[in-house]
């Protein structure tokens, strides 16, 4: 799932003239991937935290943090000052200060057109907040042995993002509509309701509720979890969202594209192809014994460079189209020296950067937190 989450990134950020035919119907429904990455995410950080809270124990907030530290702000501080010291490799006119990168805030008010040098920055900004978020909500549910009180925050922080986006999708791109200005909605739409964090909490959130629900309703879970109804589930909510996604509604006249969405895909989209995407995360989890034994080539790799995948192919992508000249990376030459030069890149930064770091990681929590060493075996899967 996460090799396929990079890789649908990857796909929307490829040029079109290099997109082959077989993929062109995928491309527009690319950023998804980001959306998957968040209920992978959510997992992760929710199994880290809210294991030893399900032995009864306090979590080791210190070691958690400095997990998170090493994992992200490496491999992202090399890739930023590139950005900051060779502008030749924008691939926007302009790029967001650099303390708006530092204190993770670029995703709040990010005009694309403009300033969308590495934008895709503004996931990492998401999930810096997540790790800020979550911790306090364990401190402060982490003694309440029901499960009520924590089900309702998940629930309202679902409810409270989808109210905000009916809001502010009436307020902005509605009002745009009814004024007969069509011109600007997707950046509009960008700025004010898919890059801020208080509109996409929703793949977290299912993602940490699908940790909470194996870590403290175990029994119910062996009983209940068939893998099979799962994935049937899973499948029909994926199906109902990208129903939504592709609905254009009042925007059908317009030329604003994906990732705008009208209002009921901005409403109900994002938290539908979030449980989607967790029942079916939840299913392979359930089947892993029988998926263990099938190994599809290249994917492992992909989903351990995918880090460094997702920092660097933007940049990769527009320095291939200074070098060659994009008239000559059309079709599946250009398809494959896009991929191409992404993966040697990204290799490039794991084995430079990340890696080391993370074994630097390791060798830390080992020494100061015996206890962290046991988030390992999951960090290798989602980081």
């Amino acid at each position: 799932m996460r090799a396929l989450a990079i890789l649908l990134v990857m796909l929307w950020h490829l040029p079109t003239p290099a997109t082959p035919a077989l993929l062109a119907g995928v491309k527009p429904y690319g950023w998804i991937g980001v959306d998957l990455f968040f209920v992978l995410s959510g997992y992760l950080i929710g199994t880290q935290l809210l294991t030893p809270v399900a032995r009864g124990e306090r979590p080791d907030f210190r070691a958690f943090f400095l997990r998170r530290a090493f994992r992200i702000l490496p491999a992202f501080l090399v890739v930023l000052a590139l950005y900051a010291l060779f502008p030749i490799l924008w691939e926007a006119p302009d790029m967001r200060p650099l303390w708006r990168f530092l204190t993770f805030t670029m995703n709040f008010d990010l005009t694309y057109q403009l300033a969308g040098t590495f934008s895709q920055a503004w996931s990492l900004c998401v999930e810096a907040h997540f790790y800020l978020i979550l911790p306090l909500l364990v401190l402060l549910f982490g003694r309440i042995r029901s499960a009520i009180p924590v089900l309702g925050v998940a629930i309202s922080i679902v409810l409270i993002g989808m109210v905000l986006r009916y809001a502010i999708w009436n307020d902005v791109i509605g009002a745009g509509l009814g004024a007969g200005n069509h011109k600007g909605l997707g950046s509009f739409y960008l700025e004010d309701i898919y890059y801020p964090t208080y509109c996409r909490l929703d793949g977290l959130v299912f993602g940490v509720s699908l940790t909470a629900a194996k870590l403290f309703w175990p029994e119910f879970w062996r009983r209940h979890a068939d893998a099979r109804v799962l994935f049937a589930a899973g499948v029909v909510f994926l199906a109902a969202s990208l129903a939504l996604i592709a609905y254009r509604g009042a925007l059908a006249p317009t030329r604003a594209h994906l990732p705008t969405l009208s209002l009921p895909g901005a409403v109900a989209a994002y938290p539908l192809f979030a449980f989607g995407c967790t029942l079916i995360l939840a299913a392979l989890i359930e089947a892993e014994a029988v998926l263990s034994r099938w190994r599809l080539p290249g994917v492992a790799l992909v989903a351990v460079l995918s880090y460094s995948l997702y920092l660097t192919h933007k940049l990769v992508m527009h320095l291939d189209g200074l070098l060659i000249g994009p008239d000559r990376l059309e079709g599946g030459t250009g398809f494959l020296i896009y991929f191409g030069t992404s993966l040697v890149a990204a290799g490039a930064l794991w084995l430079l950067v990340e890696r080391p770091f993370l074994r630097l990681r390791n060798s830390v929590l080992t020494r100061n937190h015996p206890g962290a060493a046991t988030a390992r075996g999951g960090a290798r899967m989602i980081g």
